[in-house]
């Protein structure tokens, strides 16, 4: 494959100018429709290169398909990224910054001299001594999750429909939307996608490959307190406020949260803290790539909730009740079931040169969800780093990389 006709830097550098950050607090679907702007470039795109099928529905779900090239009877195949950016840091405004020849020194980053990326915080950055990185400027993230994802796909579409004598089967393209606020799925018609399996690009870095997740809920501990006029409220009020500080202080202070936990190891992570004196909620991340777990991480949790109130005179009145929603579930329960897919994947890694890299991901994709309903779907890599943040960087050639696994990805298939 010729690297030198690849254009997928330009693209990236292109799409990340585009907002499409997603609002977790949004009651529409998508929940912000910036998010479909870049979808309508996407189909333009396609439709210039010759993809005659790329329509995007009212939903924001961009599908496309890459006709055969050949009489065989084979799977269709379908490669997923998400166009919406995370909601942890700005993605308004992004400028894109192309480093090339990286020496590797300090990248002060010119609009906040304060955000430096080096080698000593992200030591697989002394990989691209000498090529091409691509960083934001400071203020805001870059969007390479996933927008490096998005760019690969359509680079591969580009590369295959100008070389028609690649033979491959059907391929189905999907860009969704609202993935980093865990609902790029909920309105998914995956029979009018018509695929038989996919592949989500939505990884790390190069030559990973990830079959397997964290199983993901979501849980509130819901806290009533007793309210009275601050002027006559001795012995009457129990601040509810301060019921949920003694709750979040009074959880393990070096284990079982994000900040002290690697590899297979779950957690809880309380990530807001809403209400008043009267009535307060504490919304937590569950996670564990035991299914089981979860309810026992809940149990826990619970517990602890209940010791604070039962424990203190001041808050004798006040009640707990919790809530637990799924979020999503280890799709490796569901790719151990289909072996093939992950055979060729890992078979199109070594014919380009790569060493696989199987990891288990510390989080979810699109491809979690769309295991359970049907589609078994891994996650190949793109080589974003530092995802979410001001010093979100990615390097070119693994993107390039990316591309050439995907076309040898097709040939074998």
């Amino acid at each position: 494959m010729a690297l030198q006709a690849l254009q997928v830097a330009d693209r990236l550098l292109r799409y990340v100018q585009i907002d499409t950050q997603s609002d977790p607090y949004s009651g529409s679907f998508p929940s912000t429709e910036k998010q479909k702007d870049l979808s309508k470039l996407l189909v333009k795109e396609l439709i210039e290169m010759g993809v005659k099928e790329a329509t995007m529905d009212e939903f924001g779900y961009l599908m496309a398909t890459i006709p055969a090239t050949h009489q065989k009877q084979v799977p269709v195949v379908c490669f997923c990224a998400h166009v919406d950016t995370a909601p942890d840091c700005s993605g308004s405004f992004v400028k894109p910054i192309l480093h090339e020849n990286f020496n590797g020194e300090p990248i002060i980053l010119p609009d906040d001299p304060s955000q430096i990326i080096t080698i000593a915080d992200y030591p697989y950055l002394k990989n691209f001594i000498g090529k091409s990185i691509i960083t934001a400027s400071g203020k805001t993230l870059l969007g390479a999750d996933d927008k490096a994802g998005v760019a690969i796909i359509m680079e591969m579409a580009s590369y295959l429909m100008k070389n028609p004598t690649i033979e491959h089967g059907t391929i189905k393209l999907l860009f969704t939307p609202d993935e980093e606020v865990g609902r790029g799925t909920d309105y998914l018609d995956l029979k009018k996608l018509g695929a038989d399996f996919g592949y989500t690009l939505d990884g790390g870095e190069l030559a990973s490959f990830e079959m397997e997740t964290f199983s993901a809920d979501g849980l509130i501990l819901n806290i009533q307190g007793v309210i009275a006029h601050p002027g006559a409220a001795k012995g009457v009020m129990q601040n509810a406020i301060k019921i949920a500080a003694a709750i979040v202080a009074a959880l393990p202070k070096n284990e079982w949260s994000p900040e002290h936990t690697e590899g297979r190891v779950g957690f809880i992570h309380p990530n807001q803290i809403t209400g008043g004196a009267e009535m307060a909620r504490i919304e937590f991340l569950v996670r564990d790539f035991d299914t089981a777990q979860l309810k026992v991480h809940a149990e826990r949790l619970y517990t602890i909730a209940q010791e604070v109130i039962t424990n203190n005179a001041d808050f004798s009145k006040a009640t707990v009740t919790m809530e637990v929603k799924e979020q999503y579930r280890n799709m490796r329960e569901i790719i151990d079931q289909h072996p093939l897919i992950v055979e060729k994947a890992l078979e199109a890694y070594g014919l380009v040169g790569l060493t696989p890299i199987v990891t288990p991901i510390r989080g979810g994709t699109d491809g979690s969800r769309m295991s359970f309903l049907g589609l078994p779907t891994p996650n190949i890599f793109t080589g974003m780093q530092a995802i979410h943040s001001k010093h979100e960087w990615i390097g070119v050639s693994d993107m390039e990389k990316a591309v050439e696994v995907l076309v040898k990805l097709v040939e074998i298939i």
